[in-house]
């Protein structure tokens, strides 16, 4: 069941007369249409009436309607005006640049700017390596997108993602310190786009691919990475796994099994389920079995892309080849990046006794994570509103943090399970259980747990 979310927060400014008792029927009618109210505050007050501001979340915008004409429906009522706190946020996007030094005097930019600046530009020119000294460059990452594997909304193209790739920038400043910014690019070509990363490369210490759509994903990130000196992760991949196989490590404890004992279902077979299997094989997973659209991979299956030939290669001992449904039946545990309501409560109890779900499509998750929890003992989703949310912001503001602190540029499997168990050790034993297996995305610890392994790993 959907319930009222900051997501879709609204205020309605509201006319009602001059009384106690109308502010409350106000109120009333909010939480009679499913509002959940967050505050009332008068906007404007004379001796005949009032203009009150409510502010509630609600489900969606169709519910956010049905909110507004419920209060319209009372006498002597009138929404003067509706406003959606999350498009309000966007006013003019999140972020901005800001001088580091100041600028008040000539001294000042003879120094920044011109004539002073020219002698830093020739050191660099004579000496290339000094840029990550002397610029932003040490500090700054390219958050690269085209546009077409954007959230769970797909191919929306460039412009539509950049309030996306504006708040990967935010999350990187605010969790790591590190300056990052959206590289929105109007070209899918797998070749162009790798030009022109190449090409705007010598401004920054790293580049986080974003959004980009399998299986195209796969061949930039490991082109850029052989032809860059800089790291390069593609976090939809990378980041995501880190931060599962983070949460794995902790609900396996939760439930007092072995990662190589359990028996794994992933659902989904693009980028995010596939760096996922690597790396929960990587800490010793031995009995996954990934299924896509069409079903379980197995030995039988022919297909050309490589990367869903190496799932069948390393995954599914067994052999087994049935549905996603069938698969489940006692399975210890679910991981799903794939699509939304794909299983029922039904579906999950199947599996065996103190199942771990990790039902990760969003915004709709697999499974409803309400059904999933009459059975299984551990649920995470990747929603702020239930327990255990899967978040990247847990991994790559600390991962990118220690990169460019080192300078390395070789991002490894080995490199991606430390940063992995880093985060799952923020979690002291003594706090660890069913609804918390993983830290909180504003627990600052995280990003520092992060950027120390990478360090020692690098």
């Amino acid at each position: 069941m959907s319930l009222p979310s900051p997501s879709y927060t609204i205020t309605l400014r509201v006319e009602v007369a001059a009384s106690q008792r109308a502010t409350s029927t106000v109120v009333a009618a909010v939480a009679d249409a499913g509002g959940a109210v967050m505050g009332v505050d008068i906007a404007h007050s004379t001796s005949h009436g009032l203009v009150v501001d409510v502010t509630c979340d609600t489900i969606d915008a169709e519910h956010g309607e049905r909110v507004v004409a419920a209060v319209n429906a009372i006498e002597g009522a009138e929404v003067l005006k509706s406003s959606d706190s999350t498009f309000l946020m966007h006013l003019g996007g999140k972020i901005e640049v800001t001088n580091k030094v100041p600028l008040k005097t000539r001294r000042d930019l003879s120094r920044a700017y011109t004539p002073g600046v020219a002698r830093v530009c020739l050191a660099i020119a004579e000496k290339p390596e000094d840029a990550r000294r002397l610029t932003i460059k040490r500090n700054t990452v390219a958050v690269v997108t085209d546009g077409t594997a954007v959230l769970g909304l797909g191919d929306i193209g460039p412009a539509a993602a950049l309030p996306v790739m504006e708040g990967k920038a935010a999350l990187f400043k605010e969790f790591g310190g590190v300056d990052a910014w959206p590289v929105c690019l109007d070209t899918t070509d797998t070749d162009e786009i790798v030009r022109i990363v190449k090409a705007i490369a010598p401004v920054y210490g790293g580049v986080n691919l974003e959004d980009i759509a399998a299986p195209r994903c796969f061949e930039i990130e490991a082109r850029l990475r052989e032809e860059l000196d800089i790291p390069v992760f593609h976090d939809d991949q990378h980041g995501t796994a880190i931060v599962v196989l983070a949460a794995m490590v902790n609900a396996l404890k939760v439930v007092d099994k072995k990662l190589e004992d359990v028996r794994i279902v992933v659902s989904g077979v693009g980028a995010a389920g596939n760096a996922i299997i690597r790396l929960l094989k990587a800490q010793g997973a031995r009995h996954i079995v990934a299924f896509g659209r069409d079903g379980a991979l197995h030995p039988g299956v022919r297909t050309e892309d490589p990367h869903r030939r190496w799932i069948v290669e390393n995954t599914n001992v067994d052999g087994f080849a049935g549905t996603l449904q069938e698969g489940l039946k006692g399975a210890d545990v679910f991981v799903g990046v794939s699509a939304g309501g794909i299983l029922s409560g039904s579906d999950v109890a199947q599996m065996a006794d103190d199942a771990i779900v990790f039902a990760l499509a969003n915004p709709t998750p697999e499974v409803d994570p309400q059904e999933a929890a009459e059975t299984a003992a551990v649920v995470a989703t990747g929603r702020s509103d239930y327990p255990n949310q899967i978040n990247n912001v847990l991994a790559f503001p600390g991962l990118f943090r220690g990169l460019l602190d080192t300078g390395a540029t070789d991002i490894t499997t080995e490199l991606l399970r430390v940063a992995a168990v880093a985060i799952a050790e923020v979690v002291a034993p003594d706090e660890l259980n069913s609804a918390y297996i993983i830290p909180g995305v504003f627990d600052h610890r995280v990003a520092d747990a992060v950027a120390d392994a990478v360090r020692r790993q690098a």
